[in-house]
């Protein structure tokens, strides 16, 4: 029996801390899991910087209002859904995730959750589980499902490559070229084909 893990920001919405660092002029905060691998550094950093601008949740918030699943998503999702259970399992956060679980039907979604201050600070955040994608996938391993995972970051990777096939799916030059074996796809129809030709239909 199979399950497809699916990365969330990149692969079916915009990054939402690049469309955020445009929104308030902040071009540090484009900075992300493509290109630091450590996930705790990078959000520490980042809640550094918003500290510093006075910046909270609502402000991410409105920006993340303002944000449409990438062309195709939707559709991609829902053909994908007809054939295979699917997760999306993602570093972002409760508070940031669910106006776009909205837009693309409220597919299933693990995620993290944010340490919030009564005046909309956010303080820190609070990982689901250590590892958490590959956490998962192990876990969805050893109650009998064959995982099939895409995504397009350095945190992705472990879950790709645990699993019976992975993508990336349009990641960066750098990652092709450190990850030659995994098959890279640009286009949702190359992605389903390649989920379909791992679980041979």
């Amino acid at each position: 029996m199979y399950i497809t893990c699916l990365d969330l920001e990149g692969v079916l919405v915009p990054e939402i801390w690049i469309a955020f660092a445009g929104a308030s002029h902040i071009p540090e905060l484009t900075r992300t899991t493509r290109d630091e691998p450590d996930y705790d550094k990078l959000m520490n950093w980042r809640l550094g910087i918003l500290k510093e601008h006075g910046l909270g949740l609502k402000e991410i918030q409105e920006t993340i209002a303002g944000i449409d699943p990438l062309p195709g998503a939707r559709e991609f999702l829902d053909e994908l859904r007809t054939f295979t259970q699917v997760i999306i399992i993602s570093d972002t956060f409760t508070e940031f995730a669910a106006p776009l679980m909205k837009k693309l039907g409220w597919p299933t979604l693990f995620c993290n959750s944010l340490v919030v201050a009564p005046n909309g600070e956010i303080t820190g955040f609070k990982m689901r589980t250590e590892n958490s994608k590959l956490s998962t996938v192990r876990a969805l391993q050893s109650i009998g499902f064959e995982t099939i995972a895409a995504g397009d970051s350095y945190n992705d990777l472990a879950m790709i490559q645990a699993g019976k096939s992975g993508f990336l799916f349009r990641t960066t030059e750098q990652i092709k070229k450190d990850y030659p074996q995994i098959p890279a796809f640009e286009t949702y129809e190359e992605l389903m084909r390649g989920i379909r030709g791992a679980m041979g239909i």
